[in-house]
């Protein structure tokens, strides 16, 4: 953007990495991006990868051009139409600089012109001469500095350069670390982001210690050039490639992160938020798949790339290498070894015998043993084109990390109905079934698809013939969606995509296990459902960010959304999904809530962790057309039908109201009863949350004009948790009388601080020298009530911090052990009952304390009355 007048707009145009296009180049806007003329342009295969302005001078631009294709086998990088070129004239004519420059071929490029010296041009080019150019005369001439691989390893993914904003002799270099050299590039220095693989720099102008960096763990600032780096753990950026989830509770979810580790993370946690204790690796890399049994998951199978594989142990929180053949995979050539894994091997349990682990290269490979030995159980099962079995990178640099292997399955899914069937799908979109349990292999390749590949394959759940597929062909720049399903084990096929957006790619179709023909699609650009078994697709995003959704899974009636860029999503209590067919015909419907479960979980608003579901219940209910003259009421029921709670949409109640929308409305019960209300104008110990109902059986009943719906509530106890049913009677039973104690003891206090001030009001308006003997007897009431409200209550506490500074009283005393019993697993201690007790009794003699001063004011007003006061009157001065 030019400094001055931001109308003027320049873009480089990198264009798709997976296909010739005309639409690389440089454009330019000069009405602020409402128009744009295409001003430079190379090649179709060549796109810009660096713009670097002169702010000192903004008509001059520099640009970087890089000639590169993305393969699904071959990253290419470099070619003819790589380059450095410059403008006089703010983008509008350009001429290339060669000067001083690589004379052989050239792949990516990344320059940056510096504003301390606008003579100094700095490029860090991948070349076989390549490293860190610089040119002292704007770009004339250039000469290389430092050749170190440091700064070019890895060019298909780096190659950014950055200028120092007033020290012309400073560069930065991004690249797997962040360096910088402050010598003219002759030397340089890891800046020690908080996570490798740099891509972005800013620097402020104006204060260039100020610094933000962008990584692929997200974002890191600093303000001491580089000393100290801000946190990462706080952004919810990580990119996940698959989901499974175990069936503990709470259960866990599981998957590989890109650029990270594996991940096992609760759905859960007792608390405010699920925090970074509950998110741990188990085994394998960034790139893991995990299997497990999911009643016991002691053992965790976790993948990385070039076909690792370990198993994690839960209880030592060890693993060990379990790979078939554990060559060293990283920068050979696919076809020289034995196995061909692709980054992101499938590994999957078998469902029906939980010891069988399966690993998916070029072949399946299978173990009952724990990964002690494995056995081949198909041939390889794709095109096996040696003329795709290359080096993974060129024509400059390898790219040997994995991410290029080809010609491997992708994909391997196991029927629920017999461990006999199992389906594999390529990366090069081949399909095969086997029935026998791998004896024999069928290929099922779904005729007249474009190259791609077999992104995920859902075998059905209701019929042992039916089988979903995502296929799809972005690598070969083809980002058209494709679902596929077959009723006859892959015999033949029926294209499914009819409401899905032509460019979003589908990544992964799965069946609702509830519901048949209820079906859920992840896209490039959001999610989509279908109930009618894909006839027709329907956006289903909700919430969720607007990013790849990679993997789906249903678990305990959840759906779990993997995400690239934004990670893990869970949507809680499907039930209204599967309703929706019923409430849309009614006026007025209130979904089935699921089972509620009393733990220690609840939801905040912080962004610094995961969120818990709602605690307690989270009621769903639909209305057609919201009337404001109509209140609708929401009765919390117990097991005989005795009101527990009522929350209202009435204005004028004081307290549970709720809201009300045409269209879907939440009613959240957090199982409590009646919050406490406390002391106006005084903090009332430390926060303390109502009685909890115990597990059992409850309902709601909602009226909404004279329409009444009663829907079944069941709680459940914390698995976890060892008490009984009597404990949690025991537990409830010990509360209830501390609840009426703290809850009698604010509203007293709460009328003894207005009958003191009616007092006052009316000594203010009482003379002194005619009623001296009634003044008296009034500030000795005063002085009653002073003397019980300092046992009731602190007065002098204001904020929470002042219980520190003041003496507790008997409401912070009740709050305290209320909170004590309340907030933990029963059983109830013998020391909780002896102080609730002797709280309990002081409780009972402050009321009969209490009652003497109410029986003074009675005498008082009678006194009042008797001497014939006048209380009308102006006040007295």
């Amino acid at each position: 953007m030019h400094p001055t007048n931001p109308d003027i707009l320049i873009v480089g145009a990198q264009g798709s990495p997976y296909g010739a296009t005309e639409d690389r180049g440089i454009y330019r806007s000069e009405d602020g991006g409402a128009n744009w003329t295409k001003a430079h342009y190379v090649d179709v295969n060549s796109g810009v990868s660096d713009l670097s302005m002169d702010m000192n001078n903004p008509r001059i631009i520099y640009a970087a051009y890089w000639d590169h294709r993305r393969f699904p086998w071959q990253v290419q990088s470099g070619g003819p139409g790589s380059g450095i070129y410059k403008s006089v004239d703010t983008g509008k004519t350009w001429q290339k600089l060669s000067e001083g420059l690589p004379k052989e071929t050239m792949g990516k490029i990344g320059v940056s012109v510096s504003r301390a010296n606008s003579e100094i041009v700095w490029a860090i080019i991948e070349a076989e001469d390549g490293g860190l150019y610089r040119s002292d005369d704007a770009g004339k001439n250039w000469k290389l500095v430092n050749s170190d691989r440091l700064l070019r390893a890895r060019s298909w993914y780096y190659m950014h350069i950055l200028a120092h904003p007033t020290e012309p002799e400073t560069v930065y270099i991004m690249n797997a670390p962040l360096v910088e050299s402050t010598d003219g590039g002759k030397t340089f220095a890891n800046m020690k982001t908080r996570h490798g693989d740099n891509h972005q720099l800013w620097i402020n102008p104006e204060q260039p210690k100020y610094m933000v960096n962008a990584n692929d763990g997200g974002a890191n600032v600093t303000i001491d050039r580089g000393v100290n780096w801000s946190r990462q753990d706080n952004q919810p950026t990580a990119q996940f490639y698959r989901v499974n989830a175990d069936k503990q509770f709470p259960y866990r979810i599981y998957g590989g992160q890109q650029d990270n580790s594996s991940v096992s993370v609760a759905s859960r946690a007792n608390g405010g938020g699920i925090g970074w204790e509950e998110f741990y690796p188990v085994g394998g890399c960034e790139s893991a798949y995990s299997a497990f049994d999911p009643e016991n998951p002691i053992y965790i199978y976790s993948g990385c790339y070039q076909g690792i594989i370990t198993e994690w142990n839960a209880k030592t929180k060890l693993e060990k290498d379990v790979m078939a053949y554990p060559y060293q995979g990283l920068a050979s050539n696919p076809r020289d070894v034995k196995y061909r894994f692709n980054w992101n091997a499938p590994i999957i349990s078998s469902i029906h015998d939980r010891s069988v682990i399966y690993h998916a290269g070029n072949v399946i490979l299978k173990t009952t043993n724990r990964g002690i030995s494995w056995e081949e159980i198909s041939p390889d099962l794709t095109k096996n084109d040696t003329t795709h079995l290359i080096a993974g990178g060129g024509p400059i640099t390898n790219e040997g990390a994995g991410g290029e292997v080809f010609h491997t399955i992708y994909y391997l899914a196991e029927s629920s109905f017999t461990p006999d069937v199992l389906y594999a799908g390529a990366d090069d979109g081949l399909l095969h079934v086997t029935q026998d349990g791998g004896k024999s292999w069928t290929n099922i390749t779904i005729p007249n698809t474009p190259d791609g590949m077999v992104n995920q394959i859902e075998v059905s759940l209701h019929d042992p013939a039916t089988v979903y597929l995502a296929f799809n062909s972005y690598k070969y720049n083809d980002f058209t969606p494709h679902i596929f399903k077959s009723a006859d084990y892959g015999k033949s096929w029926t294209r499914l995509v009819n409401g899905i957006a032509p460019d979003a790619h589908v990544r992964v179709v799965r069946e609702d296990p509830n519901q048949k023909d209820l079906l859920y699609a992840g896209t490039e650009t959001g999610l989509y459902v279908s109930f009618n078994g894909g006839q027709l697709w329907e956006k289903f995003q909700q919430n969720l960010p607007i990013v790849p959704i990679t993997d789906l899974m249903i678990q305990d009636n959840d759906m779990i959304v993997a995400t690239q860029g934004r990670a893990f999503w869970v949507m809680d209590d499907l039930n209204p999904i599967y309703e929706l067919s019923a409430s849309k015909n009614s006026d007025f419907y209130v979904y089935k809530p699921e089972a509620a479960i009393r733990d220690l979980a609840f939801r905040t608003p912080s962004t610094e962790m995961g969120q818990n579901p709602y605690e307690g219940f989270s009621i769903l209910y639909y209305l057609k057309n919201d009337v404001d003259s109509v209140n609708l009421t929401a009765e919390i029921l117990d097991a005989n039908g005795k009101t527990l709670r009522t929350f209202t949409t009435d204005k004028d109640a004081k307290q549970d109201k709720i809201k009300k929308k045409t269209g879907t409305n939440r009613l959240h019960w957090d199982l409590a009863l009646t919050d406490f209300q406390p002391v106006e104008g005084v903090f009332s110990g430390i926060g303390v949350s109502p009685t909890r109902v115990i597990p059992g059986k409850y309902s709601v009943k909602m009226t909404y004009g004279d329409q009444t719906i009663t829907k079944d509530l069941e709680v459940k106890a914390d698995p976890r948790w060892s008490a009984t049913q009597a404990d949690y009677q025991a537990q409830y039973e010990a509360l209830m009388p501390i609840q009426e104690a703290l809850v009698k003891t604010r509203t007293t206090a709460d009328e003894l601080r207005s009958l003191r001030a009616q007092v006052k009001d009316i000594q203010s308006r009482v003379s002194k020298e005619y009623y001296a003997d009634w003044n008296t007897q009034a500030d000795e009431l005063i002085k009653s009530i002073d003397a019980v409200e300092a046992k009731l209550i602190q007065p002098n506490q204001k904020t929470f911090q002042d219980v520190i500074n003041f003496p507790n009283q008997l409401d912070a005393e009740l709050a305290h052990i209320y909170g004590t019993i309340a907030n933990q697993e029963p059983l109830v201690t013998d020391g909780q009952k002896a102080y609730a007790s002797d709280m309990l009794k002081k409780y009972d003699t402050l009321m009969e304390e209490t009652a003497e001063v109410m029986k003074s004011s009675e005498s008082l007003q009678k006194a009042l009355i008797d001497q014939k006061i006048p209380f009308l009157a102006p006040k007295q001065k």
